[in-house]
């Protein structure tokens, strides 16, 4: 039997329910994995350039339905109470539908993240009938700025198209987009993109030196960069407040700038904070072979263990790898952030962008409060690849930090970023795609 399709009246109610349960005291230490992200495939049928996974085929040893059907019962017995599915592409997975309906029955909310290139009206409308509830597109620029960075021509196109069938089958959408030095003009032509297309929530978060995008370090934001980049991001939320669009960070993009309180509250005038990496201790991560983690995008030598061996309760009650944010101090600190003012509260901020760059968390370069204190003293961070990543899903290249002049000269591939900032929305909107067609074939060159 087909399940009826949800009123806006009723859409209307579960979302108010849905955000109602979102909210967790993260300050009590009764810790559950009320947030799973769930990599159910590592097969693609897009081979992204800043692919954090390097996805394009399935794992070894993937789950199979009845590995699912376990994993499942597990979850609700640890009460989690959203499940993301991602991939890879979650649908290349051929168990995909009743992995859906299993965690639909069980009592989670049903949330997928996809790049969308294989969704049809058909495909969406099984999904909504299976229980998906929310679904999140990623769109990574305009046009040809998407296509480069995701490496398929018509992407862009075929994303947008998605959002359409989703709609339509009722399926609340949303869009994620990475920024990075690469696609940071299109930054406000996909605040209007998503207005354009009745998205209602819009995620924003920072490409990091994680799979193929550590292969392409020129294409990774200098620490300095968030001096134009966040209050751009900052103005656009607000913006977005009066217009119906709801902009968030992701976890990488802050900390404790003039704009916080603003980027990470949901309503006006309202104060929210990061509050320190939530891995295994709100959040928790799945891979495609039964491999668990306390975030989705840390690296391998977070994993606990693996579900077809050992029982989540047991990983997330026993293993110190698992829960190691839970027990952080600023002693485990290193680098600027051990003598920051909001060391305590923020704990070194993403974890797996710290990572990501110097092979260990407690120290973070994508820090908006940073780079405004180090400005005032007249001076900059740098980061400089100094060694490259092995090519394997989740690895990392490492990095070195170094301190220069303010002042000192901007290489010409780094003017681009400031001298934007002075041109309006409305015109950014209507000459990126001349600017973007200008360059395509000089990026296609660079990104291969």
């Amino acid at each position: 039997m087909i399940k009826a399709k949800r009123s806006q009246t009723d859409r209307a109610i579960e979302r108010q329910k849905e955000a109602e349960n979102r909210r967790l005291n993260t300050f009590s230490t009764e810790y559950f994995p009320a947030y799973v992200v769930w990599e159910i495939t590592l097969a693609c049928d897009q081979h992204c350039t800043h692919c954090g996974s390097r996805a394009i085929d399935p794992r070894q040893f993937e789950i199979t339905l009845a590995d699912a059907l376990l994993i499942v019962a597990q979850l609700k017995e640890m009460k989690a109470r959203e499940v993301v599915l991602i991939g890879g592409e979650a649908y290349l997975h051929p168990d995909f539908l009743e992995i859906i309906k299993a965690l639909d029955q069980a009592g989670m909310t049903v949330v997928m993240t996809t790049g969308g290139y294989g969704i049809d009206q058909r495909l969406a409308e099984q999904m909504s009938e299976a229980g998906l509830k929310r679904c999140s597109v990623s769109i990574d620029g305009i046009d040809n700025t998407h296509d480069l960075m995701r490496a398929k021509k018509g992407s862009f196109q075929q994303a947008v198209k998605a959002l359409g069938y989703l709609r339509h089958a009722g399926i609340d959408i949303s869009v994620n987009s990475n920024f990075n030095r690469f696609n940071e003009r299109d930054l406000e032509a996909l605040y209007f993109l998503c207005l354009e297309q009745k998205v209602k929530t819009w995620q924003i978060q920072l490409t990091s030196p994680l799979g193929r995008a550590a292969d392409r370090s020129d294409m990774l934001f200098q620490p300095f960069d968030l001096l134009d980049f966040v209050p751009r991001v900052a103005r656009l939320k607000e913006r977005g407040f009066s217009e119906g669009l709801l902009i968030m960070p992701g976890n990488n993009l802050g900390f404790f700038g003039p704009e916080e309180g603003l980027l990470r509250s949901q309503r006006p005038h309202h104060y929210d904070h990061f509050q320190g990496c939530q891995a295994g201790k709100y959040v928790l991560g799945i891979e495609s072979d039964g491999a668990v983690k306390g975030c989705p995008s840390l690296q391998p030598v977070y994993i606990s263990g693996n579900l077809k061996q050992s029982p989540l309760k047991t990983q997330w009650d026993q293993s110190p790898i698992l829960g190691f944010a839970r027990t952080r101090t600023v002693d485990d600190l290193s680098g600027y952030c051990k003598k920051c003012v909001f060391a305590e509260v923020c704990l070194g901020g993403c974890s797996f962008t710290a990572h990501a760059f110097f092979g260990k968390t407690g120290n973070q370069p994508y820090c908006h409060y940073r780079a405004i204190q180090m400005k005032k003293e007249g001076l900059r961070e740098r980061v400089i690849p100094i060694q490259s990543a092995d090519g394997l899903p989740f690895d990392h290249a490492l990095f070195e930090i170094i301190t220069e002049d303010f002042s000192a000269p901007l290489d010409r591939d780094e003017v681009g970023p400031w001298l934007l900032k002075i041109v309006s929305l409305e015109q950014r909107q209507k000459t990126h795609l001349i600017q973007i067609e200008d360059e395509t074939k000089a990026d296609n060159k660079s990104l291969k």
